[in-house]
């Protein structure tokens, strides 16, 4: 019984440090503007809403288009405001994004596909 219980322990730690790791990556990735790092923790198709438009792009389109969003909006810091997961269980991080131009509220969702957490739906809401 103890043994089933470590390995259930282990399970439940290791898939929490992963939903952890991948916000970690994603924050790294867009404080630094990187749309090459943040794409590879996209699904293979990703909700992304940028200006207020809620698109479904690939992993190439959202690069393309998080490429000049980044070069608009340079970033000069990006921090994790509040991280945890719905009632049904799906990760999530709110974030700030500042740019020398404008501050914007992010939001990440994240969810497992197949073996792996990979982020599904990502927006910039510019704040006013």
């Amino acid at each position: 019984m103890k043994r089933l219980f470590t390995i259930f322990f282990v399970l439940i730690a290791s898939a929490a440090i992963a939903q952890n790791d991948i916000i970690s990556d994603a924050r790294e990735a867009i404080k630094t503007g990187s749309s090459r790092e943040i794409v590879k923790l996209f699904d293979d198709n990703v909700d992304m809403t940028l200006e207020g438009k809620m698109k479904n792009y690939s992993k190439a389109q959202a690069e393309f288009i998080l490429k000049d969003f980044f070069k608009k909006n340079p970033p000069t810091s990006f921090t994790i405001v509040h991280q945890g997961a719905s009632k049904s269980g799906v990760p999530y991080a709110i974030g700030e994004f500042i740019s020398n131009q404008n501050t914007y509220r992010v939001w990440i969702r994240v969810r497992k596909n197949q073996n792996a957490f990979v982020i599904h739906q990502i927006s910039f809401d510019e704040e006013k």
